[in-house]
Parts: C-alpha cells; sequence; structure tokens
C-alpha cells in the first residue's frame, strides 16, 4: 500500500511537465507501423476464404456431391444465411455489453470463437454416412459456423475504430486489410478449387440422350461404377480443402491477435452506460448518412453474392468448362487483388463516392458479354480479368466508407457511446439476410427450370435461368445501387469538415484533461 501510494506521489509530482508533452507523444502514437497494418489485415483473411469456399462451390457441393435435390439446397442456403444475417446484428449487441479486458474488448471474442469454428467448417464439407436427416446436417452445422464466424467478423470489423484515431491511418488499413481479404478470396478459390478440381465429379447422362428404354438400367449402372471411386475421390477431396482452410484460419487468428493491440483511448465511443438493443437499432435506423450508404451498397453487394453463387455452375453447364471454371473463379480473384492498390489510391485522388461509380459500374459492360458472346474460354478469361477489377472496388469500398459514417454520427450524437460494432454489424445484417433471400429464391428457380442433379448437361431453361442469375440481374442491381449512392451526403468536402470537427472536438477534450491533470498537480 505504501509502495502504491509513493508511485503515484510520484506521479502526480511530474504530472505538470508530462501533461506538456503529452500531445506530441499521442500525435506519435497515431501512426500505425506498418507490421500492425499487416498484422491487422491478416485478420480478414479467415472470413473471406471461408465465405468465398462456400459461396462459389457450397451449392454445387450440396447438389452435385451430396446429392440433395434443389429444393432442399435452396433451405440450408437460405435459411443458413438468414441466420447469420440475424446473428450479426445481436452480436454486436453483446460486444457493445461487453466489458473491457487485459485483452481488449473485441478480442477475446475473436480468439475464443475460432477453434468451434474450424471444427464446425470442417464437418460442413463431410457427407456424413446417413440415409435420412442429411438437410439437418447440413442446415445444423452450416448455422453453427456462421454464428461462430460471425463472433469472429463482427468484432474484427469493429476493431477498425479502435487501431486509430486518424481516417488516413484508417483508411490505409483498411486498404491494407481489403488487399489481404482479396488474397484471402484467391486462396479459398485457389485451394477449394485446385484440390477439388483433381478428382473428377462423375456425372448421369440425360435420360433423352441415353434412351427412354434403357434409361434406369444405364443410370444404376453408371451409379454402380462411379459412386465407390470417382463420388468416394471427390468427397475426399472437399474435406482435404477444409482441412487446409481450417489450418489457414487459426494461423491468421493467432497473428492477429498477436500482432495488434486494441487500443482503447483510439477511439471516443466508450461508456459504461447500458445500452438495449432497441435502442442501439433506433440510433443506427435514424442515422440518414448510414441508411443510404447500406442501401446503395445492398443492391451491388446483392449483384456480386448472385454472380459469385451460380458462376460455378454457369461455367460448368452454360459455358461447357467443366474442369475451368475453378481455374476461371481463381483468374476473377487474382485480378481483383492485384488491382486494389489501384483503387486505394484512385479514392485518394479523386473522392470515394467517384471511385463508386467507376468501380462498380466497370463490371457491367462485361457482365453482359460473358453470356451474348459464343462459349469461348480466352473470352472467357479475359472476361474474368476485367471483372475482377470491379470486385476489388466492391471489397475495398464498403468498408473504407463506412468509418466515415461513424464519424458522422459521432458530430451528431456526442453524448452517444459504444455502437461502432452495432453499426458494422448491421450493414452485414442487411447484405446477409438478402443475400440468404437471393440464393434461396435462385436455387429455387433452378428446381423450377428443371436442373438435374449430377446431370452432364442442363436444359435448355436451366442454361437461361443461369444467364439471367449471372448477367441481367446482377446489371439490374448495380444500376439501382449506383442510382441510391446519388443519394449518400458524405463527399469529399463534407468528410474533411467532419474530420476537422473531430479534431478540434479532440483538442478540447485534451485540453480540458490537461487542465485537469495541472489543478490536481497544484493541489498534490
Amino acid at each position: 500500500m505504501a509502495g502504491g501510494g509513493g508511485a503515484e506521489r510520484v506521479r502526480a509530482g511530474g504530472l505538470l511537465p508530462s501533461a506538456r508533452r503529452q500531445p506530441r507523444r499521442r500525435e506519435s502514437r497515431e501512426r500505425l507501423s506498418v507490421c500492425s497494418k499487416l498484422c491487422y489485415a491478416v485478420g480478414g483473411a479467415p472470413y473471406q476464404i471461408t465465405g468465398c469456399a462456400l459461396g462459389f462451390f457450397l451449392q454445387i457441393y450440396l447438389l452435385d456431391v451430396a446429392q440433395l435435390d434443389p429444393f432442399s439446397a435452396s433451405i440450408i442456403l437460405f435459411v443458413g444465411r438468414a441466420w447469420d444475417a440475424v446473428t450479426d446484428p445481436m452480436v454486436g449487441f453483446f460486444i457493445s455489453k461487453t466489458s473491457w479486458t487485459r485483452f481488449g474488448r473485441l478480442m477475446p471474442w475473436i480468439i475464443f470463437s475460432t477453434p468451434f469454428a474450424v471444427i464446425s467448417y470442417f464437418l460442413i464439407w463431410f457427407v456424413p454416412d446417413i440415409s435420412r436427416g442429411q438437410v439437418m446436417w447440413y442446415l445444423v452445422f452450416y448455422c453453427i459456423f456462421q454464428t461462430l464466424v460471425t463472433c469472429f467478423h463482427v468484432p474484427y470489423s469493429a476493431l477498425t475504430m479502435f487501431i486509430s484515431r486518424e481516417q488516413s491511418e484508417r483508411d490505409s488499413a483498411t486498404a491494407y486489410r481489403m488487399t489481404v481479404e482479396v488474397l484471402g478470396t484467391v486462396l479459398g478459390t485457389a485451394i477449394q478449387g485446385q484440390i477439388v478440381g483433381k478428382a473428377v465429379t462423375p456425372c448421369i447422362e440425360s435420360p433423352h440422350f441415353i434412351g427412354e428404354a434403357n434409361s434406369s438400367v444405364a443410370m444404376e449402372e453408371l451409379n454402380m461404377t462411379h459412386d465407390t471411386g470417382s463420388l468416394t475421390d471427390t468427397r475426399n477431396a472437399y474435406m482435404i480443402a477444409a482441412g487446409v482452410i481450417g489450418g489457414l484460419y487459426i494461423l491468421c487468428a493467432v497473428v492477429l491477435s498477436v500482432g495488434v493491440r486494441e487500443k482503447r483511448e483510439s477511439s471516443e465511443l466508450q461508456s459504461d452506460e447500458p445500452v438495449s438493443f432497441f435502442q442501439g437499432l433506433k440510433l443506427v435506423m435514424n442515422h440518414g448518412a448510414y441508411i443510404k450508404l447500406i442501401a446503395g451498397f445492398l443492391f451491388t453487394s446483392l449483384a456480386f453474392m448472385l454472380l459469385e453463387g451460380n458462376f460455378a455452375l454457369f461455367c460448368t453447364y452454360t459455358l461447357g468448362f467443366r474442369n475451368e471454371f475453378q481455374n476461371v473463379l481463381l483468374a476473377i480473384m487474382l485480378s481483383a487483388t492485384l488491382t486494389i492498390p489501384l483503387w486505394q489510391w484512385f479514392l485518394t485522388r479523386f473522392g470515394k463516392k467517384t471511385a463508386v461509380y467507376v468501380g462498380i459500374s466497370s463490371a457491367i459492360p462485361f457482365l453482359i458479354v460473358v453470356v451474348v458472346l459464343d462459349s469461348n474460354l480466352i473470352v472467357t478469361y479475359i472476361v474474368a480479368v476485367a471483372a475482377g477489377i470491379s470486385v476489388a472496388a466492391a471489397f475495398l469500398l464498403p468498408w473504407s466508407m463506412l468509418p466515415d459514417v461513424v464519424d458522422d454520427f459521432k458530430l451528431q450524437h456526442p453524448d452517444s457511446h459504444g455502437h461502432e460494432a452495432i453499426f458494422f454489424s448491421f450493414y452485414v445484417f442487411f447484405t446477409k439476410f438478402t443475400s440468404g433471400v437471393s440464393l434461396g429464391i435462385s436455387t429455387l428457380s433452378l428446381d423450377f427450370a428443371g436442373y438435374q442433379t449430377r446431370g452432364c448437361s442442363q436444359p435448355s431453361d436451366v442454361n437461361f435461368t443461369l444467364k439471367m442469375l449471372v448477367s441481367a440481374v446482377p446489371v439490374g442491381l448495380i444500376l439501382l445501387g449506383l442510382l441510391l449512392f446519388k443519394l449518400y451526403p458524405i463527399d469529399e468536402e463534407k468528410r474533411r469538415k467532419n474530420k476537422k470537427a473531430l479534431q478540434d472536438l479532440r483538442e478540447e477534450s485534451n485540453s480540458s484533461s490537461e487542465s485537469d491533470n495541472t489543478e490536481l498537480a497544484s493541489i498534490v
């Protein structure tokens, strides 16, 4: 006790000169090292690696490997995404109620959810040897994984506000993050696609080509000769890919937790006052800039999610590139990764709203070309590379603009604290819920069109439906989203004014704190 009191007196005695030096030390702490930015960025990879693998391959896996009918697959995809969407705001609310620990407020969620998320992810890609209950198996483990990955990703997204108070540093860290996240999509596509691509999934010829009289016999013979061989190899390949991705998930979580320190003083939104879920929802829904931002990105994100969810089937059946679709997907993701720095420079040079219009709209002509021209592998690769440039913009811009909205909220509600996670989680909620609806509807539309599970080819109605799902519908959604962006009020001028106003508030707060410290030192 005595030692503690003496130390306190020493600190108090040296408080006045310390207060004079405080602004310089704070200024130096605002800059993030490259190592910190890289470690922070690596934390975004698990969500993208697993999300890309599930987005591109889960639908075709359920239909052609697990051999579920399209209706059951649509139920799994819709309910899983809808459940994932519901958990986002709930996790955001619980995070806002979490007390600070020596590891931070967000980091414990990331650390403790990781091992359970990896286990549930692996079980999604396992085909249980049961005659009934397969639908429940995939539905349960898909929902469990989505819940656990939400416990990782929502606090990680909110961590952006706790690494620095400077917009430029947050934007720079976000660019690092987006580069690594798109690289994560490359890894997810490469690992899943290349490992699974080495195994040949057997297909069944349509009865129209086999002959009505012998169709059932031919199908039975094909099942007997291939199910025990090629199909087993394909299932094993999916599990191997899941194991590799699970190992990367754990590695990235370790790098994030070791290399990034959550800074409590980096955010002004700190409060011990409890905020109810509905109070948080009301605050979020009443902030006009936030609603307009998520409305625009809602439709543009839906466009790319529809493309992601149906592109493997489109390449396999409509274009006829059964053995090349994983390489086409890889070309898209590689192109997106390489052009992230380009879009970071572009938004710094010309502004974020301009980057939205140029970057996202650039995908439209290529989405049209890929369905208008006859099937050609070289043209498909060219379109894939060009589409990847637009995918990069769609990845980078939402997460670069959300912190601007949070800053705008701070200025309008200076006495309202602790809502960063709610802002980020509600954005994810809206995009995931609508993507779940869209994926469910798209899979059902394939069922209505006559999709044949494990078919070597599909009816013309299915091919037409796939063209609509990867071209016409995404183009319409992109155009609608860009129109809504016209209403978004935070342009570059507004952003600069907000930045200056926040700096003034912080300087005023620091000045008040230093005045209190000086008064305390005088008393002591």
